[in-house]
């Protein structure tokens, strides 16, 4: 329960869906959490609500993930707040579906600045404020990077992207005892999947079928203590590493 106590943790994204949960879950395992929101200042706030009536500590930070600036004050937000991170968790991202001939540059640059310029730019602070002894990334990848749907390639793409970028970070980290590990969560009922139609779609009911474990959606709260256990010195010898949480599905 205990297994983050007296550790700091940055979660960008954590407004809703797998990075409210992911963030909760952090607390509830004793660390304190930087609620990151790039506009739901709103669902930031409730989800530091709840750490706090827990008995946690939590600060909601908005910041847009793809500006420096903004990245760098969540930071310092962060330390002034809470104190010296040793966690970052990469949830931040955005998806859209449709075909190839159907994709605008806006939203190509979109989806790359924020799920991989993001991650890089989140990941460039933690080298910088992570304390010596070193710390734990884990990005937020997607089972979408190695089962790529029609009508997914950008956002696939994306996550492939985070996909290279966790094992050679890993590679290149190693050395400062930062560990560097990815989580990819397969077809997940999230406030963003209601949005765009997928929960209770065809397409959806077809891919759950295929489920091993059961024919449902994962919840996030079923995501979550993989990326607790990742965080945590019982995953110290653990980096580089991808991480499906999809019932199954490979």
């Amino acid at each position: 329960m205990n297994s983050l106590k007296y550790k700091n943790a940055v979660v960008t994204g954590a407004s809703k869906g797998i990075g409210a949960a992911i963030a909760k879950s952090l607390a509830e395992a004793g660390a304190a959490v930087a609620v990151n929101c790039a506009s739901d200042i709103d669902g930031a706030d409730r989800v530091v609500k709840e750490i706090v009536e827990k008995g946690g500590r939590a600060v909601a930070v908005r910041a847009d993930m793809s500006k420096a600036a903004e990245v760098e004050r969540l930071f310092e937000v962060t330390r002034t707040a809470l104190g010296q991170p040793s966690i970052l968790v990469n949830n931040a991202g955005v998806f859209e579906f449709g075909p190839i001939e159907d994709i605008s540059e806006e939203q190509f640059h979109r989806h790359f600045n924020i799920n991989v310029l993001g991650t890089m730019l989140a990941v460039r602070q933690a080298v910088r404020h992570f304390p010596q002894e070193g710390g734990s990334i884990i990005n937020i990848s997607s089972i979408a990077s190695e089962i790529a749907n029609p009508n997914t390639s950008l956002y696939a793409a994306s996550k492939g992207a985070i996909d290279t970028l966790t094992v050679a970070l890993a590679r290149e980290l190693g050395q400062r005892q930062i560990r560097v590990n990815a989580v990819a969560p397969g077809y997940t009922d999230t406030e963003g999947n209601r949005r765009i139609g997928f929960v209770g779609s065809a397409a959806a009911e077809m891919l759950v079928a295929a489920t091993p474990l059961g024919a449902r959606l994962g919840r996030p709260e079923e995501i979550a203590p993989v990326v607790v256990f990742l965080a945590s010195d019982h995953a110290a010898w653990l980096t580089g590493e991808r991480v499906a949480v999809s019932g199954g599905i490979h």
